[in-house]
Parts: structure tokens; sequence; C-alpha cells
């Protein structure tokens, strides 16, 4: 089966690479202004990419694979945690733990490879720990979201071995408010779960001092499924008579953010502070049976999150030959989260998280196509979990990074290069351990024509062991083991190589990414036959490890009318993993997706249509996943012509599938929700 979809992958990107070619000697270039983005529209233009770089690199020159989900996108896409709402796009999936709590999987990895950063510093919360901690942001709250994958994550140190998802807002205002006063609204109701969302944000004056403010809500019920929760293939294994409530139940979310910000802008550059407020009540999921009952389990229980942020940004521009100019972002965060008991609101556990994170970059003054810049980050962090199920110790954790990239463009020609070494050290009360790690990554990329871009580039980087790989030593009902981490493991190193090549033309556009990584000193954990507290243990260890995989996605405006429009899109993804212990947990199967995108005035439908397929390539300890086909079907209308006011209705899972995320812990107890209506407006002001 892997062969055949390595061989369906390969001609993808081989078609990509080559038919390109034989069109582009006899294709004017189209307008940058006139080219429509992969799966963004036909209005679109080309966006530059604020996270692979601390220098302007656009979208269409990035060596390796970036998404950017704007502003606009968000204000119609179903209000979700971060890991749910980039679910589907090419290389990503979610940890899914419930409608609370979600993470992304990012090319088969999730958990600490996967970094989650707000304005380029981490979040300072505990979500990395276990699938079922939230993420301390909301989608709610962004300006636009980008998605980096391979060799363009090194400006951020180790934890984003797997990918970086960097939310990005506007709290601390970095341009005057058009007009002295602008701002958004956007709000839902979705059918599956009972639920609503508002999101809203303002900003105020024409400088120096400008000032913002935004919230964001979103509140929901236990939602609704098209079968029993708990899948036939676990019951049948532990013999369990299951609950045919067709309602995934302790699944309600109440999510409320809000935050403020000033800052002094002018000419050259910005400098501001900004402060938010999170609040978060969800439910966990359990598993939903009849029999056998254990008279001794703990009943359902919910988390409660709150985090307190302070955020510093600046930029400025300088009268130096060498630096064009200098910025600065710093995050300070006090985290905290409870598992309460459902029945009798018992505080459980209580794990508690606070630091300030920091980075400083200096940009290279561009100078006959070199753009390059160098950069500083520091963190400063206390974790401490409180509780019968505090399996990881309090540990303090300091890091250092220093990094440069570089990139030479010679308009047909180019490269990128870029260097980074970190420094990580974890202190506990009884032990001590410090990790160093270089990485560095080169790539090169051919323009040969204006439609045209290829690129390759190899990359090495290093992870340092985490907290609870090195010191776990207790239950864990997130992952649902008694988790034993190993103090003597080593950083993690991984040298990987991507292929990438990207058409623009007037009226198609495609990307393509051919990928491949090894891995040292893979940290896994796998069972080892022995049982503690009721439950299997899992103990970290290090092998070797290799991924490989691919992504594809295009859009072609296959008519175009005076007033109406047909634009067709299509996404791919396939990721193979292995290590020497076996088959790696929890990889995703491929997936293949297909829209059709018609446009008449001021009505935009969109059919969609996607298959994942099943999953029986599994580890020793997880059950094979059946595949689905999802369909969706949109439409987004404007009451007023040339008006910012959108009216918008969501179908989504209209077939009322049984959709397993094979990614999830809990795929076999809580699957995705079934068939749902969503009904909302956004307006910009």
């Amino acid at each position: 089966m892997s062969r055949r979809v390595l061989l369906s992958a390969a001609s993808l990107l081989v078609a990509a690479f080559v038919a390109p070619l034989a069109y582009a000697a006899e294709a004017p270039a189209a307008p940058a202004d006139a080219v429509p983005d992969a799966g963004a529209g036909p209005d679109a233009v080309d966006r530059v990419v604020v996270t692979a770089a601390p220098y302007a690199v656009s979208l269409d020159t990035v060596t390796s694979s970036v998404n950017v989900v704007t502003r606009d996108q968000l204000d119609v896409a179903p209000a979700a945690g971060i890991g749910d709402m980039l679910n589907g796009l090419p290389g990503l999936r979610s940890t899914f733990y419930g409608p609370g709590a979600s993470r992304p999987v990012i090319r088969g990895l999730s958990g600490p490879r996967v970094m989650v950063l707000q304005n380029g510093v981490g979040q300072v919360d505990a979500s990395a720990l276990s699938p079922d901690h939230a993420v301390a942001s909301d989608p709610g709250e962004a300006s636009r979201i980008e998605v980096l994958r391979g060799p363009s994550t090194l400006a951020y140190g180790g934890s984003g071995i797997g990918g970086v998802v960097n939310m990005i807002d506007e709290r601390v205002p970095s341009t005057p408010a058009a007009n002295g006063f602008e701002g958004r609204l956007s709000a839902s109701a979705s059918s599956v779960d009972d639920g609503y969302a508002y999101s809203t944000a303002i900003k105020a004056g024409k400088g120096p001092f400008v000032f913002a403010a935004d919230l964001s809500s979103r509140r929901t019920d236990d939602y609704a499924v098209p079968v029993a929760p708990v899948s036939a293939r676990l019951a049948a294994r532990d013999g369990l008579t299951v609950d045919p409530d067709k309602t995934v139940k302790n699944t309600d979310v109440e999510v409320d953010a809000y935050g403020a910000g000033v800052s002094y802008v002018h000419d050259r550059g910005f400098f501001g502070v900004s402060v938010k407020r999170t609040d978060t009540t969800y439910g966990v999921p359990y598993e939903q049976i009849l029999a056998p009952i254990d008279p001794n389990a703990e009943g359902p229980v919910s988390i409660h999150l709150q985090q307190t942020r302070y955020d510093l940004r600046g930029e400025q521009e300088l009268d130096n030959p060498w630096f064009e100019k200098i910025r600065v972002s710093i995050g300070h965060a006090d985290y905290e989260h409870a598992e309460v008991s459902v029945e009798d609101g018992e505080v459980g556990t209580r794990f508690l998280s606070n630091g300030t994170e920091g980075r400083v970059e200096l940009v290279h003054r561009e100078h006959d196509g070199h753009q390059g810049a160098i950069g500083f980050q520091a963190l400063d962090r206390h974790f401490e979990a409180i509780g019968d199920e505090a399996f990881v110790p309090s540990t303090d954790i300091k890091e250092y990074g220093i990094f440069t990239l570089q990139r030479l463009d010679r308009g047909t020609w180019g490269v990128d290069a870029g260097l980074r070494f970190d420094t990580r050290s974890l202190k506990t009360p009884d032990q001590k351990r410090d990790f160093d790690n270089v990485s560095a990554s080169l790539g090169v990329f051919l323009k040969p024509s204006d439609q045209l871009f290829y690129a390759l580039t190899l990359s090495r980087n290093g992870r340092a062991p985490t907290e609870f790989e090195l010191f776990a030593n207790g239950p864990h009902p997130g992952t649902g083991g008694f988790e034993v981490g190993d103090n003597t493991l080593d950083n993690e190193t991984v040298t990987s190589l991507e292929a990438t090549v990207r058409w623009k033309g007037d009226r198609l556009r495609a990307e393509g990414h051919l990928w491949a990584a090894k891995y040292g000193n893979f940290i896994e954990e796998a069972p080892t036959g022995a049982v503690e507290d009721d439950l299997p243990v899992y103990q970290y260890f290090q092998t070797k490890a290799d991924f490989h995989g691919a992504e594809f996605e295009a859009g072609y405006d296959a008519w175009r009318g005076v007033t109406q429009s047909i634009r067709l899109e299509t996404t791919f993804d396939w990721v193979h993993g292995e290590t020497d212990a076996g088959v790696p947990a929890r990889i995703p199967p491929w997936s293949l997706g297909g829209s059709v995108v018609w446009n008449i005035p001021r009505v935009e439908t969109t059919l969609e249509v996607r298959r994942v397929a099943e999953q029986d390539r599994v580890a020793a300890f997880e059950l094979p996943t059946d595949g689905y086909t999802v369909v969706n079907l949109k439409a987004t209308f404007k009451p007023i012509e040339n008006s910012p006011l959108r009216l918008f209705i969501d179908g989504r899972n209209l077939t009322n599938e049984e959709i397993r995320e094979h990614a999830s812990f809990l795929k076999d107890i809580a699957p995705s929700p079934g068939r749902s209506v969503r009904a909302g407006v956004a307006w910009k002001f």
C-alpha cells in the first residue's frame, strides 16, 4: 500500500516538475497582483511570510513548505482549537482530545517537536506535556497564522524540529489605525454541539499613540456523532458493552480570551506593550461503556485553564551601514490549569508554568540581492505539577540561542543558509541536565522563469529532551499510561532533505514537496509489559528513525466569465515513519482533497470532498483506523455590494461519516463531530 502511495506522490511531483517546463517557454508571465494563490481564490496577491525569516520573503520564493491562514479565512472558519483549525492543510492533522484540546500534528510529529508560538515567542503553557492540555491561545485572537515545516523552522530551535505554528496578533499595534479607528467582528452558531462563538477587535489612534483591544469567546455543549463513541474494534478487543448514546459526553467547552495594548508608532518603527487574560474550562471525553464497570475508576474530569500574559514588542529602523532594523519580542506568562472532578468538584492535579521568553533580531541592510539577520533568543521557565497525578517533578528550564539566517537572490538562482547554536538546562530538586545543540541548513533555488521555482534544502537540527521525557515517573491518564522517563537521554538529531517546486501561472498555481528525515537518538516511548496503578507502564528510550513523505496543493481557474468564475483546488499529503523499534504510534494515513469554488457577484460557494485513508500500519499497542470521506459545503454572501459585511453558512460532514483521527489518543472513544450546520456573520469596519 505504501509503495502505491509513494508512486502516486512521485507521479504528482514529476508532473509538477516537468509539465511547467514544457509550458514555460510559451506562457506569458502574469502580473503579480493578478496571480491567485493556491487555494486562496482569484483575488489573492503575493504574501510575505514573517515567521520563516526576520527579513521579508514572499510565499513564492520560500525554499520549504509554508502555509498562511489570513484573518478573512479565520472569520468564516469553524471556532476550534489550533490543531483542529489547521487540520486538513497539507501535512497537518490534529491531536484532537475532544473539542477543548488540540495541537497540530505536522508530518507525523507532535507534542514537544511542534512549537506553537504567539508573535514569534513561546506560549509558556503546558500544552506540549500532554494531549489533554489545551494551548493557552485561541485562533480567534489571531490576525493571521503561519505554519512552517522542514528547514524553515531553524530560527526557533530544537523544539520546532517537526514544525512551527505562529499565531500573530495586533494586540501591540505596529501601524496606526486606518482613518483613526478600525475593527472587526465575527460571530457564528453551530448545530452539532449547540455552540456559538464570537470574536472582535478594535484599533484606535492615528499616532503616535495607538490603542488596541480584542475579545474572543466560544461555548459548546456535548457534541453528536453518527455512531456510539466507543469503536467496534476497541469493544471487540476488550470485551466491552458500549453505551449506544450517539453523543460524546463531557465535551462542553467555555473559552474566554480578552486583552488590550498600546504602542508608540512613528515613521521608523513602533514600541508597545499588551496584556491578555485567558480563561478556559473544558470537559475530557471518557470511555462510554455499560460493562464491565470498574468501581475504583475516577469519574469524568474537566480542566480549568487560566493564563495571564504580558507582551512587549517593538521595531526600529537604524542609521547603520550594516543593519537596517532591530526587532524585539518578549512574552511573560503565568499559567495554571487544574483537573477537576465533574462529580464532586474536587481539584486533582494542578499544573503551573510561569516564565519569560524573548527574541532580539538584527536585520541586515539589503545589498545586491543579499538579505540576512542575526538573532538571540532566551527562555526562563518554571514548571510544577501538584497532586496525585503529578508525574513530572518541578523543573527550572533555561534556554539560550543565537542564530543567523542569510539569503542571496540573484534573480534566476539563489542560496538560503542558516546556523543556530542552542543551550538548554533542566534542573529538578534532585538532578540537573545540560544540553548543547548546533543546527544548520543550506538551500539552493532556481527560477527559470517568472512562473517556475525549484528549491532543494539540506538541514541538520538538534533537540534537547524535555522535562517529561527525562524525569517522568507516575500515572498519566492523558495518555492512558504510567510514564517513566530516562534521565540519561541524549540530544535528538535529524538530518533532512526537502525538494520544492512551485508553478505560478495565469490560471494554474501549484506547489509540491518531497521530503525525507533521518533521526538519530529519536525519543519515543513503548510499553514494557508491566502494570502500575492499574495502568500499563510506558518507558521513554532512544532509537533510530526514518520519516519521509510528500505534499501537494494546486488551484486552477477552470472558467472565468465577466462576472462569474469556477476554480478547482486539490491537496494531497502522505507520511511514512519507521524506527528500529518498529512502527511509530499515531502516524496519520494519506489524504486527498478536492474543492470546487464558484464565484458569482456577491456570493462564493465551495464544495469540498476529502478522502482520508485507513491506517492499518500501526504500533504494537494501537488499533487500526478506518478511512473516511467527508463532504463539506459552504457559501459566503455579501448583502451589500463592495461592503466588508459577509454572511456565511457552512455544512460540515454532510454525509454524517464516522471520523476517527488516527493521530488522536482518543480515536477509539471520541470520534470527530457528525453532521453540522453553522451560520454566522463577519464584518470589518
